[in-house]
């Protein structure tokens, strides 16, 4: 006999938010890095990204046959974006000193250096529940 109340909404564990400095470009007045403010989003909120990255596209040879084709940067970036809970990607005076229009764009011109950027999505991922390429080699090698 299963215990109904262990499954009711009340006892969800709720994500936590977690600080990570994404780019050493960025200081603070002690000339540390500025810690962003992540938190992994749900399982409806990642469906809707992965909807918005995947495209149909015609089959060669075939006019009404198509398949899925799915941008996995778009995704990390949209990922990331939707998992930065500080500072607020939306907030349009900080796309307007960076000379942006959308949060994705804002993120890569705040970390802009591509190592650091490559760094932050593999954060991102774990966050998120995702193992990293990085990991899955590791787990590998034992």
């Amino acid at each position: 006999m299963s215990n109904l109340k262990l499954f009711l909404k009340g006892n969800k564990k709720q994500r936590e938010s977690v600080k990570y400095a994404p780019t050493t470009s960025l200081l603070d007045e002690e000339g540390k890095p500025v810690e962003f403010e992540w938190k992994g989003i749900s399982a409806k909120e990642d469906e809707a990204l992965r909807e918005d990255c995947t495209i149909d596209v015609q089959v060669t040879g075939k006019p009404n046959m198509f398949r899925p084709k799915f941008n996995t940067n778009k995704y990390l970036t949209k990922l990331a974006v939707a998992s930065c809970v500080e500072p607020d990607l939306y907030n349009a005076e900080l796309q307007d000193s960076y000379e942006v229009r959308t949060p994705e764009d804002l993120l890569m011109e705040m970390v802009d250096n591509s190592g650091e950027y490559q760094e932050l999505l593999g954060f991102i991922q774990k966050i998120n529940g995702f193992e990293t390429k990085k990991d899955l080699v590791e787990e590998a090698k034992n």
